[in-house]
């Protein structure tokens, strides 16, 4: 009899020590892209979701329902049975440099992209369609309209805010597609009563960081971060070359910019010259002679999960080195960064800034150099990355790390 009893015991002790899922995101991860996906749909459905800083790679716990282990298997994510209250507790410990973050609910995203653009334009554009993380396009009407309000985070397209299309007028300004862009471009300045492209951006990168201030979270890639930072300095100033706008740029400029409203950058320069394929001073590439898919690289930082769960958060791999690709703006000058702004990666042999994070009134903003992690040098007209080649990329992690920070409930940083 009383073996029986112990017996029935332990049986009835086996679902309490596996009564959760470990989604782990170190290598015995088999996509570790789509996992994110994973975790957003668990969080769509109103359930809980631990995110274990730190511990294996950076995992989740997630609660053993039959639906949700349905949808890891379809999306092809490992995942393991375990005791989802001890494996917390563990990561809690403070002996370690560990920590545990609750995630609440399924950020709503935007995308701030031209009804053009298409997935493999973009190197977030490709992690949130390859994952199945939903999101909306939104564009100059929507900003301008009040919608950003409705979104917990919000990523910006490769947008040129200085209204320059891009600095390709030396390159393509003769082709076709780049005359019609900058037409459609000028007729939709003019619709919003703009006399010019780069007043309707700088309205436009103004209302952003006013919703960044009150609250929200915007991540940026590429030029897409250093020309908003560059339009806010601008203000009321013109950089834009005469054979873009049609007249002069204002005498003096390069020592007129304004910093205070910018959120990461400051005593940086804008490029004046049309020719030139720079917006600013502040992309700090990588020399020629180090330009190698297979030297180039970058560190990340480490924080104390404990005391800064934010870069932690943000900085979650399964790597610590990971390697570089190039972009318009490609990483960041070091001694342009504004004090505040936590540096999350970068160059070893360089000591360019690739990865960085901060925060603004109410909300954070994060930007990351380059165009496509799995890309070294992207050039327009490329074909689009297969994801599916790269499921464990540790590039694109870095961006789905800022698609769920969102999720996590706020905790003050404390150093």
């Amino acid at each position: 009899m009383r073996a029986y009893v112990l017996l029935f015991v332990a049986l009835l002790a086996l679902p309490a020590a596996a009564q959760d899922l470990l989604i782990p995101m170190d290598d015995a991860q088999a996509d570790h892209l789509r996992a994110y996906g994973a975790v957003y749909v668990a969080l769509d459905r109103g359930l809980d979701v631990d995110w274990l800083l730190n511990v294996r790679g950076g995992s989740f716990v997630v609660p053993a329902e039959a639906d949700l282990q349905t949808e890891l298997r379809a999306r092809g994510v490992s995942f393991e049975r375990v005791n989802g209250t001890q494996a917390v507790a563990d990561a809690e410990s403070p002996a370690a440099n560990t920590s545990v973050v609750r995630l609440e609910k399924a950020p709503t995203i935007a995308v701030y992209a031209p009804d053009q653009t298409l997935p493999w334009d973009d190197a977030v554009l490709l992690a949130l369609t390859y994952a199945e993380v939903p999101y909306e396009t939104i564009y100059d009407a929507d900003v301008l309209a009040g919608r950003l309000g409705e979104f917990d985070w919000v990523h910006l397209h490769h947008e040129d805010f200085s209204g320059q299309y891009g600095k390709f007028f030396s390159a393509y300004g003769a082709t076709a597609w780049y005359q019609q862009q900058q037409q459609e471009a000028e007729a939709s300045a003019r619709a919003f009563g703009f006399a010019k492209v780069s007043q309707l951006k700088l309205a436009v990168a103004q209302a952003i960081r006013q919703y960044v201030v009150e609250g929200g979270f915007l991540f940026a890639m590429c030029s897409g971060a250093d020309t908003f930072d560059l339009a806010l300095a601008a203000a009321g100033l013109d950089i834009v070359p005469a054979e873009i706008d049609g007249d002069g740029q204002t005498p003096g400029v390069r020592g007129m910019l304004d910093y205070s409203g910018t959120l990461a950058f400051q005593d940086f320069h804008p490029e004046l010259n049309v020719m030139e394929y720079e917006h600013a001073d502040i992309d700090d590439p990588p020399p020629p002679a180090l330009r190698n898919p297979l030297t180039d690289y970058f560190t990340l930082f480490e924080f104390s999960a404990r005391w800064d769960p934010v870069p932690t958060m943000l900085t979650q791999n399964h790597v610590a080195s990971v390697r570089g690709f190039m972009g318009q703006t490609t990483a960041f000058q070091p001694e342009m960064i504004k004090p505040g702004v936590v540096v999350l990666a970068k160059s070893p042999t360089t000591d360019a800034v690739r990865y960085l994070y901060g925060p603004a009134g109410q909300g954070f903003f994060a930007f990351y150099g380059g165009h496509d992690p799995e890309d070294y040098q992207h050039y327009v007209g490329d074909p689009p990355t297969d994801l599916s080649l790269h499921r464990n990329s540790p590039g694109y992690r870095l961006i789905l790390n800022n698609v769920l920070f969102p999720a996590a409930k706020k905790q003050p940083q404390k150093t």
